[in-house]
């Protein structure tokens, strides 16, 4: 699943892919930005750990998600 994250006042964005699904992303940041939590944690699928503070968050983009194909793809 790829995510991307806006940042305020930044031209960059924070781009990574995680084993997570789109419900549990979704929920961390609701849960988060609901409890008024001043860091949204999450993590890709390395095992790096990415610490967003809440206030500064413009975006956040949750790709979707893709079944491994086999085979040829024409």
């Amino acid at each position: 699943m790829d995510i991307r994250i806006g940042i305020k006042h930044s031209g960059r964005e924070i781009s990574f892919e995680t084993d997570r699904n789109a419900a549990e992303i979704e929920s961390a940041v609701s849960s988060a930005l609901e409890t008024g939590a001043k860091l949204i944690k999450l993590s890709d699928s390395k095992g790096k750990v990415y610490l967003i503070p809440a206030e500064a968050l413009s975006y956040l983009e949750i790709g979707v998600e893709e079944t491994r194909r086999v085979g040829f793809i024409a």
